[in-house]
């Protein structure tokens, strides 16, 4: 049965249709002459699950994962049975939405039938069962890029696989911009990485739509629905909610701040009330990379800032000096103030370009993919980039031997493989 057949969403039965039909052309009337790079296409190997039953009854759920949908969906690790491959299914009871609600679950399942592109994460197999709403995607085995900053990365990530992540979601950018949408949701809990080491954009309920009557507007000025969660990553323009609107632009700026947060482990403005945070950002403030000391150095306890050498990309982006800290202490023992790193000049100028204040001065995605840090991501192989994600292993099913790890200096207990018994707040990602 179709999301679109269910009478649970109104007491009369709704004409189903072929979703993929209707949007088939409209997806293609926003790409480049060049769109043979952005051909429609799914996730390949064993991300695809296009070729699976939509029957309740083939699905053994294994355990949860996490919830979302302001709590209303329940995500299961489950695995086919005929096939054996394990997908995560979210289950939505449709009883118990309001008609709010219903509407942005429409509006979600309609956007992720529409889009097709490599890296995103789109929900290709809807189905409902009595009063449920099944969205079945992909496994993302190895989680959020967020997960992994807090179970295993709590200092900031190698340069090299900074690249790889955000290389990968600048390629979504770049296809949701020609269609003619804007994300609005580009955080690092959104950027995820399935077994295979395929990078994917998710947050689709966030995506708004530029397009007006068949035409294309130069801005938009509505606000992202759960926006206080997502003000660190906002962009000034949409922030404030003038005349001028925002556009695609405010992706950039979103990315810039996710670049921030893939280089310390933490989120810039985080620690800040609403209120300054909103100030600091119209005012022109924004976050820079920690070698440049934002902060006196009398607060780092007498440590030098060093800006001799850059990061390799191969196991040298932790922090330096007397103010790192195992992976198995707590957040609340984290510093406060990390300490300073070496970073590229390269890296530099992609988090300047992206946090330039005024939205017409930042590059587009498609003029970000060709700048001279993304050069590293085309000489590598995946599987290379995979092997710095270590100490993080692949998530499990429970009945599943645990997946091999990397030759390396044996580890404590807080670098244990992911597994569906794990703490759902640090082994999955952002299901809201």
């Amino acid at each position: 049965m179709s999301f679109l057949d269910c009478s649970c969403i109104s007491h009369s039965q709704v004409q189903p249709m072929d979703i993929e039909e209707r949007y088939e052309d409209t997806s293609h009337q926003f790409l480049s002459c060049d769109g043979s790079e952005y051909t429609l296409q799914g996730p390949a190997g064993g991300d695809d699950i296009t070729g699976l039953s939509a029957e309740p009854a083939h699905y053994q759920l294994l355990s949860e994962l996490g919830r979302g949908f302001n709590n209303l969906s329940l995500v299961n690790m489950a695995r086919h049975i005929p096939t054996g491959q394990l997908v995560a299914v979210k289950q939505t009871n449709l009883d118990e939405c309001t008609e709010e609600e219903l509407l942005q679950l429409m509006n979600e399942v309609l956007l992720s039938r529409l889009f097709r592109h490599p890296n995103l994460l789109t929900s290709r197999l809807v189905f409902s069962s009595c009063c449920q709403l099944w969205v079945l995607t992909p496994l993302m085995a190895y989680g959020s890029a967020d997960s992994l900053l807090k179970t295993h990365f709590p200092d900031g990530m190698s340069e090299s696989l900074i690249a790889y992540l955000l290389y990968g979601v600048l390629k979504a950018l770049e296809y949701l911009h020609r269609m003619g949408y804007v994300h609005r949701g580009v955080k690092a809990s959104h950027i995820l990485l399935s077994g295979e080491g395929r990078v994917y954009l998710s947050g689709l309920h966030s995506v708004y739509s530029m397009m007006r009557e068949g035409k294309r507007m130069r801005a938009v000025f509505d606000m992202p629905h759960h926006s206080p969660s997502l003000l660190p990553w906002l962009s000034p323009e949409l922030l404030r909610q003038d005349l001028h609107g925002y556009g695609v632009k405010s992706d950039i700026y979103s990315l810039g701040i996710v670049a921030c947060e893939l280089v310390s482990g933490r989120v810039p403005f985080q620690d800040m009330p609403p209120t300054q945070m909103l100030l600091q950002k119209l005012r022109g403030s924004h976050c820079c990379l920690l070698d440049v000391a934002p902060f006196p150095l009398g607060e780092l306890g007498g440590l030098k800032v060093s800006r001799s050498g850059v990061d390799s990309g191969i196991g040298e982006s932790v922090a330096t000096g007397s103010l790192t800290h195992s992976t198995t202490a707590p957040p609340a023992d984290r510093p406060q103030s990390p300490g300073p790193k070496n970073h590229s000049a390269t890296l530099h100028n992609l988090v300047q370009l992206c946090l330039q204040q005024q939205p017409e001065r930042r590059p587009s995605a498609s003029e970000l993919l060709t700048h001279a840090f993304f050069k590293q991501v085309k000489r590598h192989t995946r599987d290379s980039f995979l092997s710095l994600m270590y100490p993080a292993v692949p998530l499990t099913s429970p009945e599943d031997p645990p997946v091999s790890s990397p030759p390396a200096p044996s580890s404590s207990s807080g670098n244990a493989p992911l597994s569906a018994s794990a703490d759902p707040a640090d082994a999955v990602w952002d299901f809201s």
